[in-house]
């Protein structure tokens, strides 16, 4: 039994001190020597020297760079007009956190000019080791403050409190596009001076110094204009554009009702309309449509006259063929007869032109005519003029025309425009005066701020009132609503004399707000009082404010109405305040903009 026992115990091991695989005591306090040293070493110099001046590209960054870098990837972390994803927040924390080196980088070197002195190696150790170790500290608190701040932004903005906010990879988005940056601009460095050294070869230094610098930054401009930006992303976005253009979106079918234009009876082709003209009238409302809507029958097909780029050469030639598409389908003998802009796709936002037809019963005519099939921003960049001469030749075509007919019974004559639109639709008038001795009322909304009527609007606004919601002579002809039921009313007691304009203008609407100016000067928007829907958190930098704003643009249609670049069913109130009907009524408006509100629910993305 004994022995039994005994083959089943497990074999009692050796004390620790006689076993082969253990760590010996004098190794386990060698390895800790080991690493105690090159901690040591490490805090003694935290940083990597180059071993020559010649290596450009492959060095260790500057400190008072990195400095500013941080400062201002801190910066761009603020809150601006909209509520911004993680990954575009990564994107222009890099780009902002660029700009801020390539500051602190001149500073340096200026002082490094300017004075002799330098600080020892152990005070550059000890100030890398403090930034080093303080760094992971300082991003988690910034990243942490900024989650709040979106947060509050999006309670502002009508949006659900929850906000996944990656920091990890918004760090990390940053620092890489940081890091592709300083690489860039590091070879160009590294560039010029084999450029410069070539130089010198055949002409004195200062001499090679200059022409190399001057040769260095012409290829540089010339490069990122020609190649990047004109051969590169203008020439993607054009052959993306085109494509499109050429294509016909999902449930959109050719008209059979003469009063559209691509009809059998068009003088304007199906295919010569474009996407965005096949769109308009392939969706048109129908007279049974907008009968159900108002309880009668006396509803019409309501009249859309689209001229695609495609049907005509120049713009004269596509306003006579506007004005002949409104003679053939009786235009001149509806009610309203209604011009709009289009954006740089060539779109019109349903909403708006779906309102006026609602509202009058499809006793309507609405034409536009498209100038390009770019998408806006590059419009913007490449032929902002060219929508303001196509808007004008269509105006002032269809104007001519329209005075022809006996003034008593004419039809109200209106312009309308979104966006882009808008300083295309303003182009087309000398002024104000000029645009309320023309017209019978006019609808614009999402005003860039390069928009001339608005621009000259908004600069002699009355004294008191907030650039975001601007009084204009005592709002006689002219008012600006984010909240039309209430906003239209202001100022109190003032009379609102015809005809009528009404601007729909968000105060966190990026579109209107962008500026160049943002680059290096405070905008007025930024001023007490804020707009109901900007955070108190935002504030102006140099250069900062710039980048955040035209991300904001191209995320502006994150939020819904009426924040950002939406304005939602906000044209039904804007129409019942400049042309309603003799029997509208507020119940007629709150039923409409409800109905258009489940006719075309928010979609993410840019509509123009």
């Amino acid at each position: 039994m004994d022995k039994q026992t005994a083959r089943e115990e497990p074999p009692a091991l050796p004390p620790p001190e006689e076993r082969t695989d253990a760590p010996a005591p004098h190794a386990l306090r060698a390895a800790g020597a080991r690493a105690f040293e090159r901690a040591a070493a490490v805090a003694r110099h935290p940083y990597w020297e180059r071993p020559s001046s010649e290596w450009l590209i492959r060095r260790w960054p500057d400190l008072t760079a990195s400095l500013a870098a941080t400062f201002f990837f801190w910066l761009s972390l603020t809150p601006s007009l909209v509520p911004r994803p993680w990954y575009y927040q990564g994107a222009i924390g890099g780009i902002t956190a660029a700009i801020g080196y390539g500051l602190g980088a001149l500073l340096a070197w200026t002082y490094r000019l300017l004075f002799p002195w330098r600080p020892s190696e152990r005070v550059r150790a000890r100030c890398w080791l403090a930034f080093l170790v303080a760094l992971p500290l300082a991003i988690a608190f910034m990243l942490g403050r900024s989650a709040d701040g979106q947060r509050e932004l999006r309670r502002l903005q009508e949006l659900p409190p929850t906000l996944t906010w990656h920091s990890l990879m918004i760090a990390l988005i940053s620092l890489t596009v940081l890091g592709l940056l300083l690489l860039v601009a590091r070879s160009i460095r590294l560039g010029t001076r084999q450029l410069t050294r070539l130089l010198n070869r055949i002409m004195p230094w200062p001499a090679a110094v200059a022409l190399g610098l001057t040769l260095s930054t012409a290829i540089t401009v010339i490069g990122m204009r020609d190649v990047v930006w004109d051969r590169g992303i203008l020439e993607v976005a054009d052959r993306l554009a085109a494509a499109k253009d050429e294509s016909t979106d999902p449930g959109v079918m050719r008209p059979y009702t003469p009063t559209l234009s691509g009809s059998p009876d068009s003088l304007i082709s199906w295919d010569d309309l474009g996407n965005k003209g096949r769109t308009f009238t392939g969706t048109a409302l129908s007279a049974d449509e907008i009968a159900e809507f108002g309880g009668t029958e006396a509803a019409l097909d309501p009249i859309r006259v689209y001229v695609g780029r495609k049907a005509y050469d120049d713009y004269a030639d596509g306003a006579e063929l506007a004005v002949r598409e409104l003679e053939r389908t009786g235009a001149f003998d509806r009610e309203v007869l209604a011009i709009t802009g289009t954006t740089g796709t060539g779109w019109v936002n349903p909403t708006t032109v779906e309102a006026l037809e609602y509202m009058h019963g499809g006793d309507t005519a609405v034409v536009a005519m498209q100038y390009s099939y770019l998408p806006s921003w590059a419009s913007f960049m490449v032929d902002r003029e060219e929508a303001g001469r196509a808007t004008e030749e269509l105006f002032d075509a269809v104007h001519a025309r329209w005075e022809q007919e006996p003034a008593d019974e004419r039809p109200k004559l209106l312009v309308f425009g979104e966006s882009l639109a808008v300083s295309a639709i303003e182009s087309a008038f000398d002024d104000l005066d000029d645009l309320l001795s023309r017209t019978d009322g006019a609808l614009l909304i999402g005003p860039p701020d390069f928009s001339p009527i608005h621009s000259e609007l908004t600069e002699r606004r009355d004294a008191g009132s907030p650039i975001w919601r601007p009084v204009y002579d005592d709002g006689r002809h002219v008012r600006f609503a984010q909240f039309p039921d209430r906003d239209l009313r202001l100022p109190e007691g003032e009379p609102w004399l015809e005809p009528r304009v009404v601007y729909l203008q968000n105060a966190s609407d990026p579109v209107v707000w962008w500026s160049p100016d943002l680059l290096f000067r405070r905008p007025e928007w930024l001023n007490r009082p804020l707009g109901p829907d900007v955070t108190s958190s935002v504030d102006w930098f140099p250069f900062v404010t710039f980048w955040q704003t035209t991300v904001d643009m191209a995320n502006s249609y994150g939020a819904p109405a009426p924040h950002g670049h939406r304005y939602g069913s906000n044209p039904v109130d804007a129409w019942a305040a400049i042309a309603p009907p003799d029997d509208w009524t507020a119940t007629d408006t709150e039923r409409l903009s409800w109905l258009l509100e489940v006719r075309h629910p928010p979609r993410h993305g840019w509509a123009g």
